[in-house]
């Protein structure tokens, strides 16, 4: 298999609806939860969450976090990446975007307690498990 550019696995990431994001509680232990996600052409990825869950109070404290997206077709791709809670005009861009992939979703913002998230990826690996096998990592 040919080397993947960034902007491939970006294409590869822009295609995925739903991932497993990665917390830490303050005292070290993981959690993980599924979250919708829409990812911009730059590769900031949104997500929602109301400040009712486990991941909004652990971002609160630690805004690293860890993301898989793609297990389908023997792909998929882990990421590392700092999160941030959205405001003021990255909240209405990056809400408008999410609300664009998912409209369904529309009356979200007026659910008490929901926030928008931007995961902002610092490390990916591409993993294809078809043969011949490849994996490549991507640093930013």
């Amino acid at each position: 298999m040919a080397s993947k550019t960034r902007d491939e696995v970006l294409v590869f990431l822009r295609s995925r609806r739903c991932g497993v994001i990665a917390t830490a509680t303050p005292d070290g232990r993981p959690e993980a939860a599924l979250v919708d996600i829409a990812t911009t052409e730059a590769g900031e990825i949104v997500f929602e969450t109301t400040s009712a869950t486990r991941k909004f109070a652990n971002l609160g404290n630690n805004p690293r976090a860890a993301l898989v997206a793609g297990w389908d077709d023997e792909q998929t791709l882990q990421i590392d990446g700092i999160v941030d809670m959205l405001a003021g005009s990255e909240l209405a861009r990056l809400r408008d975007f999410y609300l664009s992939v998912f409209p369904q979703k529309v009356s979200h913002p007026n659910w008490p307690g929901n926030h928008y998230f931007r995961l902002r990826p610092r490390w990916m690996r591409f993993s294809d498990y078809h043969m011949p096998r490849a994996v490549e990592e991507f640093r930013f």
